[in-house]
């Protein structure tokens, strides 16, 4: 018996993908799945992802991982690379290059007269994190379009709180935008909550994650609103029912006691496997569908939930930490996370499963 697992449905991912090109039709999508696709797997995910016109990964290891294994979509590598070996493999396994620093830049006069390049130009618009600084980018633009090795140049930047209606994001755009509205190239703004709840960030591509994996972006609509579908629900079992009395208290230091006579369920999931120690007291589970709480600290290996309204629970039964029925936005305010920090975070000793392809 194994458990915890982490079920990735593939119908869902593709149900979203749909939801994503509805959502910007006159949009091509960068499909991002750095970080093991958001902890869903690279290499399935880009597969069950296979109609998406191109994908995104942090890192050069990650775009050489899914050329392995056999993914034929574009690929752009959205930190570039750093040196000129990284470079010559990314020529080689024919990955586009986010192209953010003028190291970056003279990397490129300086590559092999046989290696070609689709470059994305990236602006920073006030996230001040990557990307060339508004007065540094004619600069930029002028030198980018003498290299030999480039075959074609699109520009990108990044928004930092698109969720925020009352954020920096009209600025960022208004920059963006006075910027590269007049220059002959394609252009991207968007990620999941830019394409969410900024229609004029839709430009010819969009950069969907989160949604992608059915998780709402923004605060104030819900997935199901959205209409997206949880890609991964992460489920364990019971492994022991207690009786407790009054007044006892439950796991490392007793930080929870019990207020009444109840009884605790242990289930085999904690900090090991992804499930953050700091999930504190009241945190949301389902045992058999049947919404009850965290009690007392995470160990490293399990979890206690309080049973005492489920009396028929028994050893065996399933718990799902997030996912079907049970969103990761709800879930992780009471770790003091966010959703992405959730999903991306499962550990190798959690069993992956596939549905749907």
């Amino acid at each position: 018996m194994t458990f915890p697992r982490a079920r990735i449905d593939g119908d869902a991912l593709r149900h979203n993908l749909g939801v994503v090109r509805r959502t910007a039709p006159d949009s091509q999508v960068l499909a991002v799945v750095k970080a093991n696709a958001y902890g869903h797997g690279l290499a399935a995910t880009a597969r069950a992802l296979a109609s998406a016109d191109a994908f995104g990964v942090a890192r050069l290891a990650e775009g050489l991982a899914l050329r392995t294994a056999g993914v034929t979509n574009r690929i752009v590598l959205l930190e570039g690379v750093f040196s000129a070996e990284e470079q010559q493999r990314a020529a080689q396994a024919q990955l586009d290059l986010v192209v953010h620093t003028f190291d970056q830049l003279d990397l490129l006069e300086a590559a092999d007269a046989r290696a070609r390049f689709e470059v994305w130009l990236k602006i920073d618009t006030g996230m001040n994190r990557l990307g060339f600084r508004v007065d540094d980018f004619a600069h930029a633009w002028r030198r980018v379009q003498r290299c030999k090795s480039v075959t074609q140049l699109r520009l990108i930047t990044h928004l930092a709180s698109a969720e925020d209606r009352d954020g920096d994001t009209p600025q960022q755009l208004a920059v963006f935008g006075e910027l590269s509205a007049s220059l002959p190239v394609e252009r991207s703004v968007a990620n999941s909550a830019g394409l969410v709840t900024w229609p004029q960030a839709r430009l010819n591509w969009v950069r969907p994650g989160l949604m992608l994996y059915g998780i709402s972006p923004v605060p104030d609509r819900s997935a199901e609103q959205l209409d997206l579908r949880p890609a991964m629900t992460l489920t364990t079992q019971l492994i022991a029912i207690r009786q407790v009395a009054a007044g006892e208290g439950v796991g490392y230091n007793s930080i929870w006691r019990a207020p009444v006579d109840s009884i605790i369920g242990i289930a085999a999931v904690g900090y090991g496997d992804g499930y953050p120690r700091n999930f504190r007291s009241g945190a949301p589970v389902l045992v058999n569908g049947v919404e009850t709480v965290v009690v007392g600290r995470v160990s490293m290996d399990m979890t206690a939930v309080d049973l005492t309204r489920l009396p028929r629970a028994s050893i065996g039964d399933e718990v799902i930490l997030w996912g079907r029925g049970l969103s990761a936005n709800r879930v992780a305010p009471f770790a003091g996370t966010i959703a992405y920090e959730l999903i991306c975070g499962i550990s190798q000793r959690v069993a992956v499963e596939w549905d749907g392809g």
